[in-house]
């Protein structure tokens, strides 16, 4: 049997990231604008965090300059992450 002299190209299929089910997260950088009562506000109604897991997580980001807010399906994620940029905090969506 002969060898052949080329090697078949295989074509991948590459699923899209956002219907993954990898979780990604939601992470909130501390600024100088927004005040706690504000970042606390937005946690408890766009991410739907408890008053005490919002003041939490705003004194974890004071201090240590960020935290991630949220953990889930990108699908999920990016309209909250975008709601909260749209009321001016500073956040990101990482997998």
């Amino acid at each position: 049997m002969p060898i052949p002299l080329w090697k078949e190209d295989v074509d991948v299929l590459v699923e899209d990231d956002i219907d993954s089910d990898l979780p990604v997260y939601i992470i909130v950088y501390n600024d100088d604008v927004n005040s706690f009562d504000w970042v606390i506000r937005c946690f408890m109604e766009i991410l739907k965090h408890s008053h005490e897991q919002a003041e939490q997580l705003s004194i974890i980001i004071h201090f240590k300059g960020k935290a991630t807010v949220k953990t889930g399906p990108k699908s999920e994620l990016i309209p909250l992450c975008e709601a909260l940029l749209d009321r001016g905090l500073s956040a990101v969506l990482e997998d």
